[in-house]
């Protein structure tokens, strides 16, 4: 293990860490928010939309991420739409994982009881404000432990964010080892940045998820 190489070349693993989590967080956010939209639509089973849902979640779910960005980078400049390797990243994450997030809060909806929902009907809530106020704060609660493997699932699908030529983790690993062939280092540096992403999010997560247990919130009215 070359030292002096590492250290030399630590900050650039640094500055396509910030890309990379920068992506990732936004990424993340449009994926909770497609998935909370698609996963109501499947609860409430509103018909034509719940169709559009599931047809959607098959597709994202059953196709690789570098393809769908392959088809976003390289596909849409064919139909005259041309998008940055950046727009392409993130609409690829949301795609993605707006799929999986909508099938883990889908759960975490129907593991609370639909009495809920109907009792909190007959004490003169609306629908809107009874899936608000009562089943999605105890489905959310039911879903921290999806969700949160959907976050690091997601964060290391960032890798293949190199296809479409974003200097990220993995771009700048590859890079370093085409140019100076220090494939240990390289690969050590890689390793360890995303150790330092992922670690965090992975205690937090077991973290938050052992207070709700313990709280007991997963499973109140």
């Amino acid at each position: 293990m070359d030292w002096q190489f590492i250290a030399g070349h630590y900050s650039l693993y640094i500055t396509a860490g910030w890309l990379t989590l920068r992506i990732a967080v936004v990424g993340i956010l449009l994926s909770l928010l497609i998935g909370t939209f698609c996963s109501l639509a499947q609860y409430l089973k509103i018909p034509v939309i719940r169709a559009v849902v599931s047809a959607y979640i098959e597709l994202a779910r059953n196709t690789p991420l570098i393809v769908q960005l392959f088809l976003l980078y390289f596909g849409l400049p064919k139909l005259g739409i041309k998008l940055s390797g950046e727009a392409c990243a993130l609409c690829g994450m949301a795609f993605l994982g707006g799929a999986y997030m909508a099938e883990v809060l889908r759960s975490g909806l129907a593991a609370v009881e639909k009495t809920q929902y109907e009792s909190a009907l007959s004490l003169g809530l609306s629908r809107s404000q009874a899936m608000r106020h009562v089943m999605f704060p105890q489905g959310l609660a039911v879903a921290v432990p999806g969700v949160a493997a959907n976050v690091i699932f997601l964060i290391k699908e960032t890798s293949v964010f190199s296809v479409v030529a974003l200097a990220d983790l993995m771009f700048t690993a590859k890079d370093l080892i085409g140019l100076h062939y220090a494939t240990t280092e390289a690969l050590f540096m890689l390793v360890t940045a995303y150790l330092i992403i992922l670690l965090p999010i992975s205690l937090f997560s077991s973290l938050l998820e052992g207070r709700l247990r313990h709280a007991g919130f997963a499973h109140s009215v």
